[in-house]
């Protein structure tokens, strides 16, 4: 009886053709067109027609309820019945992310370019923010901690998160828990893309927000899109990603378990093991085929890896480096002799783990760095969800006489060689009186 067939597809990354990598390397989160249009005019109704809308909305897509909003006496009933090691869980995650992203606090800057000439940058927080947590038949409350954590340091007043319930518009106990300890606002059963355009538009008894942020499938990605402008929004995500450098160095077992921690998200989610040892990629096929067999979501993975998954085998780490740089990967993990140089050369990433002792579920869960993170290629010019990304800055710039006249020159300088005449009056008629008489309004028909 012959061997089952490998559910990654190997191949040497030097032989791939050009249209073949980018193939790799160019991810879309919206693979089907109808998506969009769909969250569009699930976003338009929800615009329009309000509550009634959602209602609707709601009924024909699932994931809410004829009520949407869940009572304080819910959320304290959830957390008394959460058990303590659940409970010291979620504590010790809300903990671990408020140290790290305390870190984070936006500091104000004063600064004196020259004498007389002074910059402030002062820091606003959103006064309203909108959580999408995904849920359903999975539950997230870590997503919930890596929401709201950095927008209450940030200084958000409001935080208004919403999550699709099960089929019966039950939300999983965990999570009601999770917003108790957080304290949240307002908490509402509702999913997809009309959850999105609840929170951008407002109902008659939903207020809108300033900002969404939180990943989803998607139809809450193509909503976000739709809803931008109308209010802001973090990264459209995409898929989870899981990348691995790996040398002879790397044990095959963590390498297996790594590829798989963020596969079993969802069938459409790439896995990827770009590796300089041929016979570690073999061992590594063998330990998933043994892992697959004991995994509850099998069906998931085995999807995942046979449509997204591969094995890229190197001439050298340099260009698995080089690859894994314009990959970008939400998740990268680096188990090779020396690690730590290794990781230092992976400048694109939204969170990079370095070592055998750096599983990819230690950062989703317990370390505090933040797990939303830049998917599909965003991690080339993008950043994880961060204290930031819940507030403005802005300048305030105060000149005095002596600070102006220093920089007049340099004023009308540059505003005659751009045309622009009322720039360069704006500063000289601070100094020179105006060689014109303002018109009277004596003469002016009114």
């Amino acid at each position: 009886m012959s061997d089952p067939a490998p559910l990654l597809r190997t191949r040497k990354l030097s032989e791939l053709d050009d249209r073949s990598l980018q193939g790799l390397i160019r991810r879309n989160p919206i693979t089907d067109p109808g998506v969009r249009q769909a969250a569009a005019a699930i976003c338009r109704k929800i615009a329009l027609g309000g509550d009634q809308a959602l209602a609707e909305a709601s009924l024909s897509y699932g994931g809410g309820r004829q009520n949407p909003r869940i009572g304080r006496r819910e959320i304290e009933s959830a957390l008394q019945a959460t058990k303590s090691d659940t409970r010291e869980a979620l504590e010790r995650a809300i903990e671990a992310v408020g140290s790290y992203h305390q870190t984070q606090s936006p500091t104000p800057i004063c600064h004196e370019t020259s004498p007389g000439v002074r910059i402030e940058r002062i820091w606003t927080p959103l006064q309203r923010v909108g959580a999408y947590v995904p849920g359903g038949k999975a539950a997230y409350p870590s997503t919930l901690v890596m929401t709201v954590v950095p927008a209450r340091i940030a200084g958000v007043a409001e935080m208004v998160v919403v999550t699709p319930g099960d089929e019966n518009g039950r939300i999983d106990s965990t999570l009601l828990a999770a917003a108790g300890l957080l304290e949240v606002d307002e908490i509402y059963v509702i999913g997809g893309a009309q959850a999105i355009a609840t929170l951008a538009y407002g109902t008659e008894t939903i207020p809108p927000v300033d900002k969404i942020v939180g990943p989803g499938n998607a139809w809450v990605t193509a909503a976000k899109l739709e809803v931008f402008g109308t209010c802001g929004v973090d990264l459209p995500a995409g898929p989870s990603e899981a990348l691995v450098i790996a040398d002879h160095t790397a044990l095959p077992e963590l390498v297996a378990i790594d590829l798989l921690c963020q596969t079993e998200h969802g069938p459409d989610s790439p896995a990827l093991l770009v590796t300089t040892d041929p016979g570690l990629a073999s061992e590594v096929e063998a330990v998933i085929a043994g892992l697959l067999e004991i995994l509850p979501r099998r069906e998931i993975l085995r999807t995942a890896l046979s449509e997204h998954g591969e094995i890229l085998i190197v001439d050298s780490l340099d260009e698995a480096v080089g690859f894994a740089n314009q990959y970008a990967p939400e998740h990268a993990s680096v188990m090779t002799e020396h690690a730590e140089e290794t990781a230092a050369e992976v400048v694109n990433a939204g969170s990079v783990y370095v070592g055998p002792w750096s599983p990819e579920s230690a950062g989703d869960y317990a370390t505090g760095a933040n797990h939303v993170l830049p998917t599909g290629g965003l991690a080339r010019s993008n950043s994880p969800l961060g204290v930031e990304d819940f507030g403005s800055w802005r300048q305030v710039q105060t000149l005095t006489e002596d600070g102006l006249a220093h920089l007049r020159p340099v004023i009308e300088d540059l505003a005659a060689a751009e045309g622009l005449d009322a720039h360069r009056m704006a500063a000289s008629m601070r100094f020179d009186p105006p060689s014109f008489k303002p018109p009277t309004t004596n003469n002016l028909e009114v």
